[in-house]
């Protein structure tokens, strides 16, 4: 038995729980909150939206139509930071069916040691996702869909030599299956408040691993590594404060499951002498919380920018981090 399985009953009762205080939410039709006479109510045209930092959006777009959102991010740790792209480009296929693409690059910069020797490939994502139902204004049914994600390992993993720092990928096939939902709710003033949520949970498969590698091994290692499933909750709110400018709020947890590692080693990690042994290593399980705060501009109803921190607490075998980013949100 892996050593996550414990959490994800824990986990799902998380997930349930988030889904119904959402479900909670939307039970009232949009025109039930009391309100004087002589306030506006904004319209759904009358707000434009970049979207939230993390959160995924359940719309699928019409068919014929493609969104492209650049992200650009540096993931600051204690003794590191990882600069990256990250590019959703995503087309409407057909009624209700969309599937899209997320190439990412990156550059890490180290303390102590060489940093990346350019920049480099990460792992690249295909994406498809369907949706069952669209929000209504006199309806509580929010928008909801299901996502389906495979992660290609093309990023580089293993034989790294004197340089970890140019590990930018995984080296094993991901599948991550996701819901995504989103609603409108009107606030007393009459300004609108969009809400998403996003449940995730990814599936890894295992790769071969040879020399220094992400996954902490030297350059004489050979053997296999298994990264473990994942879990994740993201809920966030988006306030527009007038037709151009939006508060957003993500709140998200994550919880990795134990990364196994198998081979032989002349190394041994725990200082003993150069022999040759067959070496075993477990992570262990983590987990965090987080939040990510953003505020977005929209020149029109289809370009607009965010500019937002994501800021990890972190957790049980999980370091903080603190990520600004920046991005452009274009729909066509």
């Amino acid at each position: 038995m892996k050593a996550h399985q414990p959490v994800v009953p824990t986990l799902s009762r998380l997930a349930l729980f988030a889904l119904a205080c959402l479900l909670e939410l939307l039970s009232s039709p949009a025109g039930a909150l009391p309100a004087a006479d002589d306030v506006y109510w904004q319209s759904r045209e009358d707000a434009w939206w970049t979207g939230p930092m993390m959160a995924n959006s359940p719309e699928t777009g019409a068919p014929g139509h493609f969104l492209a959102e650049p992200y650009l991010y540096d993931v600051r740790t204690p003794h590191a930071n990882s600069y990256g792209s990250r590019t959703y480009l995503v087309y409407g296929l057909a009624n209700n069916f969309s599937v899209g693409v997320i190439p990412v690059f990156g550059y890490n910069r180290v303390d102590g040691g060489p940093h990346s020797s350019g920049v480099g490939l990460g792992d690249f994502v295909l994406q498809a996702q369907y949706q069952f139902t669209h929000f209504h204004d006199d309806s509580w049914v929010p928008s909801t869909a299901i996502m389906l994600q495979e992660t290609l390992p093309t990023g580089k993993y293993d034989r790294l030599g004197n340089r970890p720092a140019d590990g930018m990928g995984s080296g094993v096939y991901t599948t991550t299956l996701g819901f995504n939902a989103q609603t409108y709710l009107w606030m007393p003033n009459g300004r609108i408040l969009r809400l998403r949520l996003n449940l995730t949970a990814s599936y890894s498969g295992g790769t071969d691993v040879h020399g220094t590698s992400v996954y902490g091994t030297s350059d004489s290692f050979r053997g296999h590594a298994r990264p473990g499933n994942s879990y994740g909750i993201d809920l966030a709110a988006e306030y527009s404060l007038t037709q151009r400018w939006v508060l957003a709020l993500d709140a998200l947890y994550n919880h990795n499951g134990n990364t196994r590692v198998t081979g032989e080693d002349v190394v041994d990690p725990f200082g003993g002498p150069p022999l040759p042994r067959d070496l075993h290593m477990n992570s262990g399980t983590s987990d965090y919380w987080g939040v990510a705060p953003a505020i977005e501009y929209n020149w029109t109803p289809n370009i607009g920018v965010l500019l937002g921190t994501r800021v990890i607490f972190g957790g049980h075998h999980t370091p903080s981090s603190i990520t600004p980013a920046i991005a452009l949100n274009y729909v066509h």
